[in-house]
């Protein structure tokens, strides 16, 4: 088994939207390929027909692609259900409100330091602050932190 790298705490929170983000690529080949798959072309009736030759199962290999590349997605579904979970779980382990509602605001619902410090009608420096710390302090309760996938 490969060795684990250690990641700061920043890197190891900021994975969840890097799966996010992949899933949605993922999906949006996949509606690429549905809308490719339904779009079989024309025939042109009006030239002679010299020779066909039946090159394979185009539409059964596109298929095939297609289920694969759905069920692989469903997997990466799964795997950042439970990522997300854990780092859930982790951030909440660190007993300040403060630092759990910022981490969770930046790293479970993606929003930036400015959009967290208006909802938590806090400024944007003392947010940055306690950003910082409880960065500090995740990685001060988790030594180990490593890549998820």
């Amino acid at each position: 088994m490969s060795e684990k790298r250690k990641l700061t705490a920043k890197k190891y929170l900021e994975q969840l939207e890097v799966i996010d983000m992949m899933i949605n690529q993922n999906l949006e080949r996949l509606d690429d390929m549905k809308t490719d798959a339904c779009c079989t072309g024309g025939i042109d009736y009006s030239r002679d027909r010299v020779q066909t030759s039946m090159s394979g199962d185009s539409i059964g290999s596109d298929v095939v692609r297609y289920v694969s590349l759905n069920e692989k997605i469903n997997a990466e579904i799964g795997s950042f259900i439970d990522a997300k979970n854990q780092i859930i779980y982790e951030i909440r382990g660190l007993q300040d409100k403060n630092y759990i509602n910022v981490l969770y605001k930046i790293y479970v619902q993606y929003k930036n330091i400015k959009v967290t410090a208006q909802e938590m009608k806090m400024s944007y420096q003392y947010v940055r602050d306690i950003h910082k710390k409880a960065l500090t302090a995740f990685e001060e309760i988790y030594k180990n932190l490593h890549y998820l996938t």
